[in-house]
Parts: structure tokens; sequence; C-alpha cells
């Protein structure tokens, strides 16, 4: 137990540390203002995702042996149960500090209370818990973003993105959230900004490959908000083969990026597709 407890104990530790050197970094000048603005946007920000979600499951299992000299490992995956428990604790203890330091914003209107007076507290934090296990689903989808797609990009010129203008977190910046609320509103910051730039580089894959309509009304309907091209270019379910390739002959006739149907690359400065 004491090999566990000292893992927690260095996860904590280590995230509470970066924690707080990103509490320092805006106060060394316009230097360090520069250096807070690229930590939130993409790439630095991808570094920053990785340091304190998925670095801490990695080093979780590995510390048991790293720590063997002094006890015997423990199996690797109490050294992830520990990691994880040590991102808990880096968590609770942060919110505790941040809302001791904001005593107006911590007594005044706020998203926990106000959630917690419609749910209970109990409900509401369970469930908000609940949702940290789609962080790695999330850090997949990042990965993807940046691996997946990219080739894409010149083996069959789907559109580049700056992922900065997408994937980026500015909620810090609201007036009175602090503590819990600020933790958990950065945090469907980021899953908000990751979604909607796989949403996107998910339209020019689907318009490219198979601008067909699903047979499914219900399932059009429901898609259409995400893929605006089911309602807007895509061929009818009930269509030839011979249409679905007369589309793709009129919308990727020219040289520039194969974007999906509606996508801004196809407007020119009368609105109107080149």
């Amino acid at each position: 137990m004491a090999q566990f407890a000292s893992i927690v104990g260095i996860i904590a530790a280590a995230l509470l540390l970066g924690a707080a050197i990103l509490h320092l970094i805006p106060r060394l000048g316009s230097p360090g203002r520069t250096l807070a603005d690229a930590l939130c946007r993409a790439p630095l920000l991808d570094a920053l995702i990785c340091y304190f979600t998925v670095l801490p499951l990695i080093a979780g299992p590995i510390l048991p042996g790293v720590l063997a000299s002094d006890w015997p490992p423990i199996h690797w995956s109490l050294g992830l149960l520990a990691a994880v428990l040590g991102q808990i604790a880096t968590v609770l203890i942060w919110t505790f500090l941040h809302e001791l330091a904001h005593p107006q914003a911590r007594k005044g209107p706020r998203i926990v209370k106000s959630i917690n007076k419609k749910v209970g507290p109990l409900r509401n934090h369970t469930a908000v818990w609940w949702t940290a296990w789609a962080v790695p689903v999330f850090a997949v989808v990042r990965f993807a973003e940046l691996t997946v797609y990219p080739p894409l990009t010149w083996l069959v010129r789907l559109p580049r993105y700056r992922h900065a203008q997408w994937v980026n977190v500015s909620r810090q910046k609201f007036s009175g959230l602090v503590g819990h609320d600020l933790i958990w509103c950065l945090y469907c910051d980021w899953m908000t900004g990751v979604w909607s730039l796989a949403s996107e580089m998910l339209r020019n894959v689907e318009s490219f490959w198979c601008p067909i309509r699903f047979a499914s009304p219900e399932k059009c309907a429901n898609c259409t908000t995400d893929f605006p091209d089911i309602a807007g270019g895509w061929v009818p379910a009930d269509g030839t083969m011979h249409d679905v390739a007369s589309l793709l002959d009129a919308k990727y006739s020219g040289p520039g990026a194969n974007a999906w149907f509606g996508h801004p690359v196809r407007l020119t400065v009368n609105g109107d597709e080149p």
C-alpha cells in the first residue's frame, strides 16, 4: 500500500506543479501572456492535455518498476488505478484552492449551485465525474485528427484546417467562473472543439467518397445538422450509380480542395460556387 500511495502522491504532485506553473506564466509580463495565449490553443494545448490526461495513465503502470528498489513492485493495473486517483485528487485539491482564492465568486451565483438545486448535489457531481470516461475517447479522436486525416489532404486533396481555430480553450476568461465550474467548463471547451473539427473532417470524407442519402428518413433528418450535404446535394437513396458518378463529376471537377459541398473554399467573393 505504501507504493500505491506513493504513486498517487507523485502523480498528484506533478499535476499540481503543472497547474501552478500555468497560473504563474501569465504573470511573467508580456512574454508570459504571449506564451499563455499560445498554450490555450493547438498545438501547445495538445501538449498540455497530454500532460494532464494521458501521461499520468502511462506513468502509473511504469512507476511500480521504478520504485521497486524501495518496495516489491505492485501490479501495473494498481499503478494505473493509482494514477487515476492521483488525477482525481489533483482536480479536488485544485478546485478547493482556486475557490478559496476567489471567495466572492465562490459565494455568488454559480453553475454548480444552480444544477445542484435542479437534480441534487449527489446526482450532479456523480454525473459530472462520470463524463470523465469520455476523456480517452476524445484523446483518440484528437490523435486521429493529427495522424489519420492529414495524409488525405495530399492523397485526395481534402481541405486542410488550422487546428488552433477549433481546438482551443477560452472559458477561463469568463468572469466569475471559478473552481469546480471552471475546470469542467474547460473540459467541455476542449471536447467541443475536438468534436467539431472531427465532424468537419468527416463531412469531407462522407461527401467525397459516399454522397448517398440513407434509406432511413429518420437518420437523414437526424444527421443533417452535422452533415448538411445530406439535404444539400447527396443523391437520394432511390437514385442510381449514374446519379452518384454525375454528382462526383460535378462537385469535384476543379483543381482545388475536394471539400464537402457547402465548405467555404467552394465560395467565390460573390458567394457562388466556382
